[in-house]
């Protein structure tokens, strides 16, 4: 399928706001402490060497967009190298209040813009945080998160850091290993593992974004997350974000299209903006 070096790779995807929005959403409030086919499947992964096209995980395409009490939630988007120039002023003046930035993958790739896009999404008064695209077959959990927090993941007592995520989801190298050869079981210790080392490090415990899908498939809808990982759900072209895997009640970010008024991905945040800061305060 896809390869780091031939063909460009496709990538993207805490409390309630008001009660009618989490009627509309089918969810609970979030706390601020926390198979599909080749067509349907895009990667938020990107080469190393030569750039992909932007696109997002999630398990369905189309136009629709959030019903009106979901919009009314607090807007933003996540961003890789694919957004080198992101003009952060135009995109709070859009209506962003937070972004996830790409930082790394694996072992052994970096976003060569992280930095200045980490710094300049601080100065246009943007929550910000890092993500990194998962590769288990690569290396074990611990050893990727390691690698994530000495380039990027490494949480800010700033007042304006979201935790770190972690972005697990279909093999965009392989469609034969979509959950990257591992078992249900040994997928379960990999995110773990991941997980205990932000842990380990930061205090806290990493954002998961995910599929239903995804999960449900590569983990056997795992539960061992639910109640101390805060969940970031992929769908896209849906007005809510649908059922949610592995125990979730709620969904704390939900990446709903691969394009729109911002750059990159389009999200929300389940909560106000004043959750969203106590998120990133680490309450």
């Amino acid at each position: 399928m896809v390869r780091r070096n031939t063909l460009a790779r496709r990538r993207a995807g805490v409390l309630a706001a008001a009660t009618a929005a989490l009627a509309l959403a089918g969810t609970a409030p979030a706390t601020a402490g926390y198979p599909q086919t080749q067509a349907q499947k895009l990667s938020r992964a990107e080469p190393q060497a030569q750039p992909g096209v932007p696109g997002g995980a999630a398990e369905a395409g189309g136009a629709p967009r959030p019903g009106r009490a979901l919009r009314a939630l607090p807007k933003g988007h996540d961003v890789s190298s694919h957004q080198e120039d992101v003009d952060w002023s135009a995109a709070r003046a859009t209506g962003a209040r937070f972004v996830y930035i790409k930082a790394t993958e694996s072992t052994d790739y970096r976003n060569p813009y992280f930095s200045e896009q980490y710094a300049d999404a601080r100065k246009a008064r943007l929550f910000r945080g890092a993500y990194h695209f998962a590769l288990p077959d690569r290396s074990g959990g611990a050893r990727q998160a390691a690698y994530f927090l000495r380039h990027g993941g490494d949480r800010r007592a700033d007042g304006w850091t979201l935790p770190p995520a972690l972005d697990i989801e279909y093999n965009p190298y392989s469609d034969e290993h979509r959950c990257y050869g591992l078992s249900r079981s040994r997928m379960v210790r990999w995110i773990r593992s991941f997980s205990d080392e932000i842990k380990r490090e930061t205090g806290r415990r990493p954002v998961i974004y995910t599929t239903s899908q995804w999960w449900k498939q590569c983990t056997g809808d795992s539960r061992a997350f639910s109640s101390s990982h805060a969940l970031w759900i992929a769908r896209h072209g849906t007005s809510r974000p649908g059922s949610l895997p592995g125990g979730w009640r709620y969904w704390t970010f939900w990446q709903y299209r691969t394009e729109g008024a911002l750059p990159g991905d389009q999200n929300l945040f389940n909560g106000s903006v004043g959750r969203l800061r106590a998120l990133a305060r680490g309450h």
